[in-house]
């Protein structure tokens, strides 16, 4: 599989990376076992990068699979922690429950965070830095969905890798189009940043337009990495195959995994937590004062289920 370095970091990772997002128990929930059995296949297929989050709650999934293979593959991980000592402590976890000495990038998680973010993070953003001097982080970036954010993450000398959502269609971009965030890529190119591009398949909801959505983001100006998660040793076949350069295949209907995310009426009370946690304004109140999810929004990340108090909110 085709091999990339991000930017000026000397890191190589292969094309394909593996989001580890939908195995977790934010979406699919597979077990640890299961779970590290489909990454650990991902591995030996020839992919060598894993995107996850200390939110998606997937750390043991990868360190049963780094117990599966003969290799270290790079990662990469996040953090919303705002202060010194809340991102230290993320450090520390994700270094402990993957069984790891150092972790090669470590993410600002910024997916909505306005162009304060910089700002507001400063506590986090000064501990990754102490991290880094020390070796135990490799690279830091930072992970958005805002036009914006990207802009100002090129121009910022200590973001090294900018992780930035676009598709075809926009599907969970904010403070811009689709032409302005492929500027803003553009200009993070320019100053020498590592980028690997999320949700080019919209969290999973464009998958009927897998070809169209694969071709737009590989078309698209530079050579960068694509984050696609999966949850089964299909899947994992066919993006390898695809991504090894063969077109035309059969199958990715009978494999694909069309999520919807469902509120329980009974259960939901209306406190609005799960408006205020979702990236892409698709969660409103409905005439019964109850969460409703404009399927048309949303990209089935999963956050509002993890914030839920009620539990009322499931990927199914």
């Amino acid at each position: 599989m085709d091999k990339i370095i991000l930017g000026n970091t000397g890191i190589e990772v292969t094309k394909l990376c593996f989001g580890a997002l939908p195995l977790g128990p934010l979406q699919k929930n597979l077990s640890i076992e299961e779970s590290g059995e489909i990454i650990a296949y991902g591995l030996k297929k020839g992919i060598n990068f894993i995107d996850t989050a200390q939110a998606y709650g997937t750390y043991p999934h990868i360190k049963a699979a780094l117990d599966k293979v003969d290799f270290m593959p790079v990662i990469a991980t996040k953090s919303g922690a705002e202060t010194y000592e809340s991102m230290e402590k993320a450090i520390h976890e994700a270094l402990e429950q993957m069984g790891l000495d150092y972790i090669h990038i470590f993410h600002l998680h910024a997916a909505r965070v306005d162009v304060d973010v910089f700002e507001k993070r400063e506590g986090a953003l000064r501990c990754l830095l102490d991290y880094k001097k020390k070796g135990i982080i490799k690279a830091i970036g930072i992970s958005t969905h805002n036009v914006k954010v990207v802009d100002l993450a090129a121009e910022n000398d200590y973001i090294d890798i900018v992780f930035p959502l676009i598709n075809k269609i926009g599907r969970g971009i904010i403070n811009g189009t689709v032409k302005d965030m492929e500027k803003a890529i553009e200009h993070c190119q320019r100053n020498g940043k590592g980028i690997y591009l999320m949700k080019v398949l919209g969290g999973g909801t464009m998958i009927d337009d897998y070809d169209g959505s694969m071709e737009y983001a590989m078309s698209l100006p530079g050579d960068y990495s694509i984050a696609i998660g999966m949850i089964s040793k299909e899947e994992v076949d066919y993006n390898v195959r695809y991504f090894n350069g063969e077109r035309n295949l059969e199958g990715i209907i009978t494999i694909k995994n069309k999520k919807i995310v469902r509120v329980s009426e009974l259960m939901c009370i209306g406190c609005g937590t799960c408006i205020e946690t979702c990236h892409s304004d698709a969660i409103s109140l409905n005439e019964n004062n109850k969460a409703f999810i404009d399927p048309s929004k949303c990209i089935q990340c999963g956050y509002c289920v993890a914030v839920c108090p009620e539990f009322s909110i499931r990927v199914v």
